[in-house]
């Protein structure tokens, strides 16, 4: 039996203006995720950009929803149920506000937790049954920044470089973790990623 692609999609707003952007962090992580292994992003039907990388000996599809936040859900549903990609195969990388900015949380099923995107994947879906890695961005106020704004515009301003920094600085991490992941190890997966300080 031929075993379906593992996906990650890493969630974003398409444009230069959202770019470095704390709620385009699922793209930030993907971008050098493919940089790393020397591919390029491509459009995909599915309202998309994928690429395909090997991580550990897995082929591995890496997506971009290019639908804006809110529409996550079209693009991500399109492109697994096309490949045939069960949910429990799926790895959603978002922001999280709750989590200070360079936390890590895997988590697997539940709510939403009030982010948009997770939100239109699950309506998508029809399950919450995937896997979410929760990068953190923090809040407004958090080491002095930004503490007069409203989180809405918060999330879609630029990261400090002092967090982006730090955001950046897991990647690697993120990676390791994510093997562990695609190897049916989702115990180690979540030891090893939350661990992360």
């Amino acid at each position: 039996m031929k075993q379906s692609p593992f996906t990650v999609a890493g969630l974003g707003n398409p444009g230069n203006r959202y770019e470095f952007t704390r709620h385009n962090v699922g793209f930030m992580f993907l971008d050098w995720l493919a940089n790393r292994h020397r591919e390029i992003f491509s459009a995909n039907k599915h309202q998309g950009l994928s690429v395909r990388v090997n991580i550990g000996g897995r082929i591995v599809h890496l997506l971009k929803p290019q639908t804006y936040m809110n529409k996550s859900g079209i693009s991500v549903a399109g492109y697994i149920n096309y490949f045939g990609v069960d949910p429990t195969e799926l790895l959603v990388v978002h922001d999280d506000i709750d989590l200070y900015p360079g936390r890590i949380k895997l988590v697997t099923g539940g709510g939403s937790g009030g982010h948009n995107g997770v939100r239109s994947i699950v309506k998508e879906l029809g399950t919450p049954d995937f896997y979410r890695l929760k990068i953190g961005v923090g809040r407004p106020g958090d080491d002095d920044t930004h503490p007069e704004m409203d989180v809405d515009k918060y999330v879609l301003s630029d990261f400090s470089r002092d967090q982006q920094e730090q955001v950046q600085g897991r990647f690697a991490d993120l990676e390791q973790g994510i093997a562990h992941l695609i190897y049916g190890d989702d115990s180690r997966a979540q030891t090893f990623l939350n661990a992360i300080k």
